[in-house]
């Protein structure tokens, strides 16, 4: 079971990183954050046009890390043995002729004061 959950951790990581690159590559279509701030033309740093196939691998990726993670947590979610449970101890009754024992009380010597 850890060999899977490894080779799902590192294609969520593939995934994630080639997510990012993609996201990174395309072409902002105006507004968001940096019209907000009153930042410069987006079109002068970022790419001039993108196609689908930049909007398709966003959302196939997006849904393929999902899809990964889900599967992991399914394979890696269920116990593969129970929990064996721990044995009760069982005590011996007490006797019922043995006296519980008592011990005297213990008597000290009264202190004399010091002056």
């Amino acid at each position: 079971m850890e060999t899977i959950f490894i080779l799902l951790m590192v294609l969520i990581m593939i995934a994630s990183v080639l997510l990012v690159i993609v996201i990174m590559a395309q072409n902002p279509k105006g507004g968001g954050l940096s019209s907000t701030f009153g930042g410069a033309s987006s079109a002068q740093f970022g790419v001039q046009r993108t196609n689908d196939f930049m909007e398709k691998a966003t959302w196939t990726l997006g849904a393929v890390i999902i899809v990964l993670i889900l599967v992991s947590v399914v394979i890696t979610g269920k116990p593969t043995a129970k929990v064996p449970a721990l044995p009760t101890q069982k005590e011996a009754p007490a006797s019922q002729g043995a006296a519980p024992t008592q011990s005297a009380p213990v008597q000290t010597a009264p202190v004399a004061p010091t002056k």
